[in-house]
């Protein structure tokens, strides 16, 4: 039976420690000179954060959480910050039609874009979206939103990236079974250090390295400052989020979209091989199985893609062509979302529903597990395709047989190979559940011309966390295919099984079953 007081202390702490992001912020906003954000940041972070302490205080001699209480944490968790994080962009944007503060505090005029947020859902949207690393937008332009506010999108990408269970784990350096069943929970497995507390410290000092050197490699190809320090942070987390309403495309630069590749890449991989690699241990490119694949189907997927549009004549040169189809399916699968392309329909360069097809496929399986990428993951892919394999030649084989898998470096026995398999295929046929829930609910909701794969499309990459759409997100779709939408990126973020235990809880603790 699940232990609620240790579900509730546990939300409790990370929802003190995400609250510091809050906290953050109000600097930039006032390095920014948008003194008007700062009440909002303030406020966003006394309500996320006192409501995380007085939650944690009344629980706090709760005994460590099982693997059922870290499930059902890290699914509330999510949710609530995902809720929470909209405040920001609610207050901002009612501040700016109310305009209650004298003229030093450079309240300005509420622009279309920003006024969005005014709506609480769309608010919610832009945060759940952000956090777990999606990119999908209820801003039609950018570059209209006040800077403090590129930052907090920004910003809850770049740590949704990691993980908002690894950073509490971090910041309160809780060692222990707790912390280490509570970091398994957030969709993660592989360890650096023996220590768990470590293994998250050393992770924080990878991903900083990488996001300092992804800003550096902006500026070198002559990104402005502001664009790299938000691009840097939302293409290594594999976010997406963009400061331009065009992404990418805006700069109308080569040379900084092949810089962008290598980034989208380095997101898609492990953070263990990081860690190796920087040790000087460059064979793990290859000899890793995660790795390798990432590096092979980056590759085939891309050349797939540019065949297409190639035959299509979807591009004037051979070289458009293979720098937008390297792009879109590299940002695709590393579940990025940063675009260079029109997918949709209305303009004469949209995809056809082979080069969607594609782009759909890199979605689903997405990269390595360990990394920042949501999707199935390349592991539970090549586990699905072997297993199968080896399911279907067991019929060849007599029942007294010994026989093994080999994954990788990895031997599996027949108990493992079972074990394994069978996990691989109840996410993917939940994964493939909520899809089609959420397909048929945009069906529903939008009208019949709207092309089917563009909707399929769509829900894939909000279940996914890519960001990339063919036309279908937007502003005014109805308030249930956004609601429908939240719970796709909050399931795809958090790989469907701890959302499925906080059901079933939820379905016992009513005695919905019988």
């Amino acid at each position: 039976m699940i232990t609620l007081p240790t579900v509730a202390r546990d939300v409790g702490r990370i929802l003190q420690v995400v609250s510091l992001m809050l906290v953050v912020s109000i600097v930039i906003a006032g390095i920014n000179r948008e003194y008007y954000a700062i009440p909002s940041f303030a406020v966003s972070a006394v309500i996320m954060g006192g409501l995380g302490l007085i939650v944690a205080r009344h629980y706090r001699d709760a005994s460590s959480p099982e693997k059922l209480e870290a499930m059902v944490t890290a699914a509330l968790a999510w949710a609530t910050v995902g809720v929470l994080g909209g405040i920001p962009f609610l207050l901002i944007a009612w501040t700016m039609v109310v305009d209650p503060f004298p003229t030093w505090m450079n309240t300005p005029p509420l622009d279309d874009t920003t006024a969005i947020f005014l709506n609480p859902l769309d608010a919610v949207f832009e945060s759940m979206s952000g956090f777990t690393g999606t990119g999908l937008t209820m801003a039609a332009v950018e570059e209209q939103l006040p800077r403090s506010l590129q930052w907090w999108r920004s910003f809850t990408e770049w740590i949704g990236g990691v993980g908002v269970i690894v950073l509490t784990v971090a910041i309160l350096a809780r060692p222990g079974s707790g912390s280490l069943t509570l970091y398994e929970s957030e969709a993660r497995s592989e360890k650096i250090h023996p220590s768990i507390v470590n293994t998250v410290t050393e992770i924080w000092k990878i991903y900083l390295g990488l996001t300092i050197g992804s800003i550096v490699l902006f500026i070198l190809v002559d990104m402005p400052l502001w664009d790299a320090i938000n691009h840097g942070m939302t293409g290594i987390s594999t976010g997406g989020f963009s400061v331009h309403a065009d992404s990418i495309a805006h700069y109308g630069s080569p040379l900084i979209e092949y810089a962008v590749v290598p980034v989208m890449v380095a997101g898609s991989i492990a953070f263990p091989i990081h860690y190796l690699i920087f040790k000087g241990e460059l064979r793990n490119l290859y000899t890793d199985i995660q790795t390798r694949w990432v590096f092979l189907w980056f590759g085939s997927g891309s050349i797939i893609l540019i065949a297409i549009l190639f035959l299509n004549n979807q591009y004037e040169t051979v070289e458009e062509t293979v720098r937008i189809g390297l792009f879109q399916f590299v940002s695709a699968t590393s579940n990025t979302g940063f675009g260079t392309a029109t997918i949709g329909s209305g303009t004469e360069r949209a995809w056809t529903a082979g080069a969607t097809f594609v782009a759909c496929l890199g979605m689903l399986t997405g990269a390595s597990a360990g990394s920042t990428v949501s999707g199935l993951k390349l592991i539970r892919v090549i586990t699905l395709v072997k297993g199968t394999a080896w399911q279907i030649q067991d019929v060849f084989y007599p029942a007294s047989a010994v026989r093994r898998l080999k994954i990788g470096q990895r031997t599996l026995d027949e108990q493992q190979v079972q074990r394994e398999y069978t996990e691989a295929t109840v996410v993917f046929i939940l994964w493939i559940a909520f899809l089609i829930i959420g397909v048929a609910v945009l069906l529903r909701t939008h009208s019949s011309a709207v092309p089917v794969e563009y909707i399929i499309f769509d829900v894939m990459s909000a279940q996914s966390n890519v960001g990339l759409d063919a036309g279908v997100v937007r502003p005014e779709m109805p308030s249930v295919a956004k609601g429908m939408l939240i719970v796709n990126m909050w399931v795809g973020r958090l790989e469907i099984i701890p959302v499925a235990v906080l059901l079933g809880t939820i379905f016992r603790w009513f005695d919905l079953y019988t």
